[in-house]
């Protein structure tokens, strides 16, 4: 089943985002070489694609998991969290209907 992973920055994250940023890739990388991810990215903090020093106020993973417990899981490991970027995250259940 399909997960999605919402994610909330603390303030001023963007130092410890990119820090972290090289293993935070690495297991999305994984997740993609599997053919589990759906997609994945930051939030900007501005209406921008390139928010510069703005930087970030979360991020999105859709991806699939066997169950709520292992996406929680992998959730709780994530280099973000471990490096303090993330204020909260949320795990729910997703249902893809498009396209």
């Amino acid at each position: 089943m399909l997960y999605a992973i919402i994610s909330e920055d603390v303030n001023n994250s963007l130092e410890r985002r990119l820090a972290a940023r090289p293993d935070h890739l690495a297991r999305l990388e994984a997740l993609r070489d599997e053919g589990r991810l759906v997609l994945a990215g930051p939030t900007p903090t501005i209406d921008s694609e390139s928010p510069g020093d703005a930087g970030f106020s979360g991020s999105l993973v859709v991806a699939e998991f066997d169950d709520l417990e292992s996406a929680q899981a992998w959730a709780d490991a994530d280099p973000y969290v471990i490096a303090g970027v993330y204020a909260r995250v949320t795990v729910k259940p997703f249902k893809k209907v498009l396209p």
